[in-house]
């Protein structure tokens, strides 16, 4: 039991030896960004946040387009999740063929209904 507790006391011990590492490393590079960004003019940070802008607008639209993309192609493709060679508008299963049962029955929740029968089962004399 001892040497299983050592073990895991210091992988714990790692772990936060990392963690402190890389909050310290994070630190020391937001200070770096900090001192460059005040050693900027005032029109070269206004120029540089316009382009990432435009970067990210032109990155946003590829993303889009690739996820219209694999949709269109989950819709057509013969593989999919929802069964082997069928897809959700063009499926073979027989269900979906039949005839609907329910169509011209009464709804036997409705109040018409259940005061009929319950008039005919002698309740309402």
């Amino acid at each position: 039991m001892g040497i299983v507790n050592k073990l895991l006391n210091s992988a714990k011990g790692n772990r936060q030896e990392f963690k402190r590492k890389l909050k310290e490393a994070q630190e020391d590079d937001r200070i770096a960004r900090t001192v460059e960004e005040r050693n900027k003019s005032s029109n070269r940070r206004a120029l540089e946040r316009e382009l990432r802008d435009r970067d990210e607008a032109q990155i946003k639209e590829a993303l889009d387009k690739i996820n219209k993309q694999r949709s269109k192609e989950m819709w057509k493709t013969k593989n999919t999740i929802l069964g082997e060679k069928t897809t959700m508008l063009n499926n073979e299963r027989p269900i979906l063929k039949e005839k609907n049962i329910f169509m011209n029955k009464e709804n036997m929740f409705s109040k018409k209904h259940a005061l009929k029968n319950k008039t005919s089962m002698g309740f309402f004399k």
